[in-house]
């Protein structure tokens, strides 16, 4: 599994014009600052979803890509078919790991929405390693985006799971616990 196409399809300053309206005042010239980016994406409002973002998961589990699009607001899935008119094989006799390509368009709140369902340890391995893919490219582009996605656990600030891995009673739960409410950079 790989992520091509990865592309950021918006700007920050059109976050930041969303959020000068949300509050009446006129459009700014100026950037928005680091530490602004964090505070409205920690805070999770309504601006955050002008942040738009793309990516495709070429040779993806299909039973992976299943898990993926469960995620139904703030995101638009395209998954290639396995229709056997559509591409000549028997989809009868396809495996569940067969691969796919499987393309999305986001918001930012919807990547924050799906990191905490798939970085959590309930999730299975190769979910969490396909999502990790995703906010790797996200990191090298955006890191304040990549450092407010955290599991459900972090999020919370407890294990909301009917059986818990037991992550949070852990020095590194703690430690991202920390990172994650600490809004200086």
């Amino acid at each position: 599994m790989k992520i091509e196409n990865f592309e950021i399809k918006s700007t920050w300053r059109e976050v930041a014009d969303a959020a000068r309206t949300t509050v009446s005042m006129e459009k700014g010239t100026k950037e928005p600052t680091d530490s602004w980016k964090k505070n409205i994406l920690l805070s999770e409002h309504s601006p955050i979803r002008q942040l738009i973002l793309k990516w495709k998961w070429i040779d993806l589990k299909y039973w992976v890509s299943v898990h993926f699009v469960r995620h139904k607001i703030g995101i638009e899935h395209f998954v290639s078919t396995q229709r056997t008119d559509r591409t000549g094989e028997d989809r009868e006799i396809k495996s569940q790991s067969s691969p796919v390509s499987h393309e999305c368009i986001a918001n930012a709140q919807a990547i924050i929405n799906i990191s905490r369902k798939r970085l959590c340890s309930s999730a299975s391995k190769e979910s969490r390693q396909a999502w990790q893919a995703v906010l790797d490219k996200i990191k090298e582009k955006e890191p304040i985006i990549a450092n407010v996605c955290v599991p459900e656990c972090v999020y919370r600030g407890f294990c909301p799971e009917i059986k818990s891995c037991g992550f949070v009673d852990s020095e590194k739960y703690q430690d991202l616990l920390e990172d994650y409410q600490n809004t200086d950079l």
